[in-house]
């Protein structure tokens, strides 16, 4: 892992510190309820302030070089944390991220005393199938008109970096939003990660100006950035690994199970992905965070990562299933929840895609070479 070079060594150590008590308090629940308690204590921790830059008060996770070990254990541990904990927190820093990288002196002013004061960062760019979300002119007046979906934090989040139609581009938007502003459920509720409130919000009426217009037409969607973000949420997803193959030495423990030989080949094999999928995003991190390789290269090596993990985390899941039986599949069981969460963050899109095109770059360029 990186050092906090010339950071006081305690900074993480905070947010370490309070993961334990945090599992143990239950406080992520089962149910589309934010998190409230357990976000105030990782607030109080430094977690929202982390991915600030050094000059602005944080640590720079996410917007500054040389921090991709740090910010591999940060995301980890938010995972460990509760999913749809690390859900919420990883948007955070990829909206911190994006308006480092593209927003101008100002509008990161904004932000970091923003987020200085205890603001959570939301980052939603799904447009519902119609009535997207637009910026319009209404006489002098910058109106926004339309919706966005499949939003984590919705009625929480105290600002969202959006994406939204604006003089026929794509741009990027900083919104401000009160509690519970304009929110509505999704049509159909998701089975796991239902603490991280994912809704629909409705942005029409909301007033803008051109000053909360972040960078340059589409560059949400800039390479390799936009790709290589992929490796932050599966730092998470493995973070929720980790947690479950905890949970399950436990309990393996506490029945007297621990020597069985079975029990042990299951978890060491759980054990293996988990550090496989690491290792992977050593690697994908340091490429992607250092920006020290061309942009095909860090694309192809974060996507493959993203699947080692995507594998690990599904193996991991049944194996954990197989040791502990029906006892896994209990509601009153935190493997239950964990395992169901897990399995619903890691539905993200186009598997099959980032797969091929990865495995087809390594096809025509060389293997990667061993660091």
């Amino acid at each position: 892992m990186d050092a906090l070079i010339g950071l006081p060594a305690d900074e993480l150590e905070r947010v370490r510190a309070v993961v334990q008590p945090l599992q143990a308090a239950g406080l992520v629940p089962d149910r589309a309820e934010f998190p409230g308690d357990a976000m105030r204590m990782l607030t109080e921790a430094g977690a929202l302030t982390a991915p600030l830059p050094i000059a602005a008060g944080g640590l720079g996770l996410g917007t500054e070089r040389h921090r991709g070990g740090v910010l591999l254990d940060f995301l980890h541990l938010l995972g460990q944390a509760g999913l749809p904990l690390g859900r919420l927190l990883e948007a955070h820093v990829n909206a911190l991220r994006i308006v480092v990288r593209y927003g101008n002196a100002d509008q990161q002013a904004f932000v970091a005393e923003a987020v200085r004061g205890g603001a959570l960062f939301a980052l939603w760019v799904t447009d519902p199938p119609e009535n997207g979300l637009r910026v319009t002119a209404q006489g002098d007046a910058m109106v926004l008109v339309g919706a966005k979906m499949f939003c984590s934090g919705a009625g929480h989040a105290s600002h969202a970096l959006v994406t939204a139609e604006y003089h026929d581009e794509t741009r990027l938007l900083i919104v401000e939003l009160g509690a519970g502003e304009r929110v509505s459920p999704l049509s159909a509720s998701l089975s796991g990660m239902r603490a991280a409130v994912t809704g629909q919000v409705d942005f029409t009426g909301i007033a803008t100006s051109a000053d909360r217009v972040v960078g340059s037409a589409d560059d949400y969607l800039r390479e390799p950035d936009f790709s290589a973000g992929a490796w932050r949420s599966s730092a998470v997803a493995l973070g929720g690994l980790y947690r479950l193959l905890d949970l399950l030495r436990t309990q393996l423990t506490d029945r007297g199970r621990a020597a069985d030989p079975h029990q042990r080949a299951r978890f060491g094999q759980a054990l293996i992905g988990h550090e496989t999928g690491r290792l992977w995003l050593e690697r994908a991190g340091r490429m992607a965070e250092d920006g020290e390789a061309d942009d095909a290269a860090i694309v192809a090596t974060v996507g493959l990562a993203r699947i080692a993990v995507e594998r690990a985390c599904l193996d991991g899941v049944e194996l954990v299933q197989r040791s502990l039986g029906l006892a896994a599949f209990m509601t009153s069981n935190p493997v239950e929840q964990v395992a169901r969460d897990l399995e619903t963050y890691l539905r993200q899109p186009a598997a099959d895609e980032v797969l091929h095109n990865a495995a087809g770059y390594f096809m025509l360029n060389g293997l990667p070479v061993p660091s």
